[in-house]
């Protein structure tokens, strides 16, 4: 038997919808947009199609969040105690990304003392080739499917538009929200109702340091 289930075409259609929303704003789809983009009746339908992918083994589905879908690397076999992040497999395209840890207030966030250490991932699970990784701290982005203690891996640029999920440093803290700007403003919302946003005033001080393009959970594999 296949490793590999073979997907229809509607789910391959699903899927590439996920690759690209995922890598133009940063975050998953919801099941409405779904929906919307492909012309269904109802978020329903949607849903049936993504619990097909997430049986097939192409996303996971994280219950309790409107954007809670993950893209899935193709199963392996291997010891059962394996850290994803520190796999190395013969033939794929390997990156070594340092993890980011706390940052010190006015420092280069790639600064060698921030780097808890490194791991070897593999380049076909980001949207982009990032620099690093950066531990997820709080809630503030649960519904866009990041959770505290995930890894996020950020590339280093400033060029990020409106509507994406960014690491910006405001003041001494760096933080992951989904960036807005308009009308002169800048503005970088939380992912869940229980935190504000957070109004940039021109005079603090304020730097985006890099764009969210994918997510780890760091979890061993079963």
């Amino acid at each position: 038997m296949s490793d590999h289930p073979k997907l229809t075409a509607r789910q391959q259609e699903i899927l590439d919808l996920i690759r690209n929303t995922m890598a133009r704003t940063g975050a998953p789809p919801t099941r409405a947009e779904i929906a919307t983009a492909l012309g269904f009746r109802s978020a329903n339908a949607a849903e049936e199609h993504l619990q097909a992918l997430a049986r097939k083994g192409a996303i996971e589905l994280v219950s309790g969040t409107s954007r809670g879908i993950r893209l899935k690397s193709a199963p392996r076999t291997g010891p059962r105690s394996t850290d994803l992040l520190s796999l190395t497999l013969p033939g794929l395209a390997q990156l070594s990304l340092p993890l980011i840890g706390r940052v010190a207030a006015g420092s280069p966030i790639l600064a060698q003392e921030h780097v808890d250490q490194t791991f070897h991932v593999e380049s076909h699970l980001f949207s982009e080739r990032p620099d690093y990784l950066l531990r997820v701290r709080g809630m503030s982005m649960r519904d866009a499917g990041i959770m505290d203690g995930d890894l996020l891996a950020v590339k280093a640029t400033r060029d990020v538009r409106s509507g994406q999920i960014v690491v910006a440093r405001l003041g001494d803290e760096v933080t992951v929200k989904r960036l807005r700007r308009s009308e002169g403003q800048i503005e970088l919302l939380p992912e869940n109702p229980d935190y504000p946003i957070i109004h940039v005033d021109p005079e603090e001080p304020f730097e985006i340091e890099g764009l969210a393009v994918g997510l780890i959970r760091n979890t061993l594999l079963m």
